[in-house]
């Protein structure tokens, strides 16, 4: 991703307002607020490049005088909806035979005082000034393609589903960037090849659903071209506005492969495979038709990937870790069969709680350490009104994990404009001599029903799991309503999990059990100096086995308050109950069978990350089963540029559990140093005090060319103070993989 930071000049935007076209003149702003859900969607006209364009920060090409620009003004979400943006941004979109091109003006008033959060793609939007546009280019108002850039350069991307349901910020396309920062503001200039989108090929003229969005850090401010509500983000696609007059676009051939070669050495009283190793692979992408994408690859390492964070479990159910294999990760919202966890509606539970499929089952040991895999092919696309997902992988024997192949099958069929309705099925079989009859299969048909312009949320799903020797209930099922609108929220949630229910490939935090959970709260403005928003609210969460035997209640009366710097002070009581029906492993404790009845309040507070300095807090004290619980945790982040990103991390908890007094205790640190937007140094270390533990991951990326990579990763688990007979260095492993992009 080819991306250059121009020094500042004046010279862009002067020249630029020289042009005859009056909209980038200063403009009357309308004096009250409009009411985002009444407004009209707007309509920018996309017009073809008459003349080459050069990425520069400048749009100074005669093209550029010639677009069509956003008229009239943004309009802020946050904090003041409806009111028009405090600094004047205007938009404006070209195209020809290769690329879509958006060029963009963000006057502003303290162009001193802009705010770039880091330099690395993905960056962290939400610390960040940013300009940023979703495209919606099959015009079913629900899915997008989302790119950001803030003053720095740097650029962030990713695909939306389901109308702001999910976001998989793991997404990578070809984009190249371009910005420069004067004495009035910012520009950016970005280019996104039309192979890096997927849209119909049409003889005639066609249309793509669009929004503009503009954060100011420093005054915590965002506004949309389309107006939104605030619960609502740029992805929202059933209320963003229309880019038109799109003609003659054409994805080619659209074929891309990217082979690898990757060294490893490995050693450690652990290490999987000890010694060292050169191997190679490829990862092809093929466009086969402009609404499928065929997906493959062979012998796949993903040496690249950040370690796991380690986690402190004060549960007694399994912990969800996260996907983070690029692989997996594109176009996984088509796959998502889960609980729903969607942005600023509480509901209950999410995808750490239940997914059907979940792909780091697939290559990954019970102790997340690799399996190798010898391939795979994924496709994805979408076919009258049909979203389809199927994924095949193989996995090869390696010590205790014998050779598995797995496959998902995935439809989604929109209906009544942004919901969908689908159905699952997932099969895991061995195929080593050793594992032959072995296998493990998900059945599953979900709706995800989002209705009243959004605002409300209709989700069921009802899922069946086969295998050898279960013969108890293998069934799981949900039912979940919630509502938002910018004052209220609530939910109710019921859902049951078999005791025999086992998604091989899935992840289910909790069997043989029923959940309901029901949740009232309110947005309220209040005229308090400094404070945007405040949050009271109440949830109450049970648990029963299934003859409806009470396991689990928790009520939590709650108070957020959100500040106008971007601040958030959250208050909570815990009352909680539990069952336990034999002795139970809990945070290193053995807790006696029994019933328990305690309390436990949470006070937490987040600041302005976007500043030099912010960091996180948060305390619980109160009771814990049998026992009590103090724990301590927080942050503290250093950002003096956009280069140098430094954050320290700690959590304290002091447990009296089972007629014992101990502590569970963990520490961390990371540093992201940038020498530009293409060269990048990063490191991560944690030390789990009760495991005695220390995991550093250090990695180096030179991104050589668009999508193309040099990676340098250090890795490695030690205990910092072994004993007698043990030993120190658990596993380490040195990895140099290069990745080429072979576009054709």
């Amino acid at each position: 991703m080819p991306t250059r930071l121009l020094p500042p000049v004046t010279l862009p935007i002067l020249a630029l307002a020289a042009l005859p076209t009056p909209d980038l003149t200063a403009q009357a702003r309308p004096a009250t607020r409009i009411d985002p859900d009444t407004m009209p969607r707007p309509t920018l006209e996309a017009r073809r490049a008459a003349g080459p364009i050069t990425l520069d920060g400048t749009l100074n090409e005669l093209a550029w005088s010639l677009a069509d620009s956003t008229r009239g003004t943004f309009y802020q979400s946050i904090p003041d909806q409806g009111a028009p943006a405090t600094e004047r941004t205007v938009v404006r979109v070209l195209y020809d035979d290769e690329r879509l091109y958006v060029g963009a003006v963000m006057y502003d008033s303290r162009p001193d005082l802009l705010v770039s959060a880091g330099m690395e793609q993905d960056f962290a939007t939400q610390d960040s000034d940013i300009f940023g546009f979703a495209l919606d280019t099959y015009l079913d108002r629900q899915n997008a393609f989302l790119f950001a850039v803030n003053p720095a350069g740097a650029l962030f991307d990713a695909q939306a589903f389901n109308d702001q349901q999910s976001v998989n910020r793991a997404w990578e396309g070809e984009v190249e960037v371009s910005t420069r920062i004067t004495d009035e503001g910012w520009v950016a200039e970005v280019a996104v090849p039309l192979t890096t989108l997927r849209f119909r090929a049409t003889e005639g003229a066609q249309s793509w659903g669009l929004n503009f969005a503009r954060r100011i850090r420093r005054i915590s401010e965002d506004s949309q071209w389309a107006p939104l509500t605030r619960q609502f983000r740029i992805y929202k696609m059933s209320r963003a506005g229309t880019l038109s007059s799109l003609e003659g676009l054409r994805q080619g051939r659209n074929l891309w492969v990217k082979p690898f070669v990757n060294g490893v050495r490995t050693d450690g009283a652990q290490a999987a495979s000890p010694g060292e190793a050169v191997e190679g692979g490829f990862d092809l992408k093929w466009g086969i038709t402009p609404q499928f994408t065929l997906d493959f690859t062979a012998l796949t390492d993903f040496s690249q990937v950040e370690v796991d964070e380690q986690q402190i479990n004060l549960t007694r159910f399994s912990l969800f870790f996260p996907e983070k294999r690029d692989f997996f990760l594109e176009n996984e919202g088509i796959f998502a069969f889960q609980d729903a966890r969607v942005r600023n509606f509480r509901t209950g539970s999410g995808p750490q709680n239940f997914k059907l499929f979940h792909s780091r089952r697939i290559g990954l040991s019970a102790e997340r350490t690799p399996v190798p895999i010898a391939g795979g092919v994924r496709l994805t696309g979408r076919a009258g009104g049909y979203a389809v997902g199927l994924l095949n992988m193989q996995t090869r024997d390696k010590g205790g994990s014998p050779a598995e192949n797995s496959s998902v099958v995935r439809l989604r069929k929109n209906v009544l404009g942004s919901s969908d309705i689908g159905v699952m099925f997932v099969n895991r079989a061995g195929t080593g001599p050793e594992v032959a009859g072995d296998y493990n299969r998900s059945f599953g048909a979900d709706a995800n029903l989002r209705l009243a312009g959004g605002r409300m949320l209709l989700n069921t799903y009802l899922a069946l799991t086969d295998e050898p020797g279960a013969d108890g209930d293998r069934t799981a099922g949900l039912l979940e309503v919630a509502w938002r609108d910018p004052l209220w929220d609530a939910s109710m949630l019921l859902k049951t999990v078999g005791d025999d229910f086992n998604p091989g490939v899935g992840f289910v935090a909790r069997r043989g059990v029923r959940q309901g959970f029901v949740t009232l709260g309110a947005h309220p403005q209040p005229d308090i100096p400094r404070v945007r928003e405040l949050n009271p609210y109440v949830d109450i969460d049970l648990y029963s086995d299934l003859e409806w035997a009470l396991e689990t209640r928790e009520i939590t009366p709650g108070l957020g308050v959100s500040f106008l710097d971007s601040g958030i002070l959250t208050l909570e009581y815990a009352v909680s109950y539990e069952r336990l029906a034999a002795e139970t492993r809990i945070a290193g404790a053995s807790v006696p069978a029994g019933e328990y009845d305690f309390g436990a309040f949470t006070a937490s507070y987040q600041s302005n990350l976007g500043r030099k300095v912010g960091g996180r807090v948060s305390v619980t004290q109160g009771g814990f089963f049998d026992g009590e619980r103090t724990s301590l945790g927080g942050s503290v982040t250093l950002r003096p540029s956009a280069r140098l990103f430094v954050e320290g991390t700690a959590q304290r908890n002091r447990l009296t559990l089972a007629g014992r007094t101990f502590e569970a205790n963990l520490f961390g640190g990371r540093v992201r140093l940038a020498r530009d937007t293409r060269t990048f140094l990063s490191a991560f270390v944690q030390y789990n005090e009760s495991a005695d533990e220390l995991q550093t991951n250090i990695r180096f990326n030179l991104v050589h060319a668009p999508l193309s990579d040099l990676f340098l990763v250090y890795s490695e688990r030690r205990n910092p103070a072994p004993e007698a007979g043990e030993a120190g260095l658990i596993d380490r492993a040195i990895t140099v993989k290069f990745t080429k992009l072979l576009a054709f």
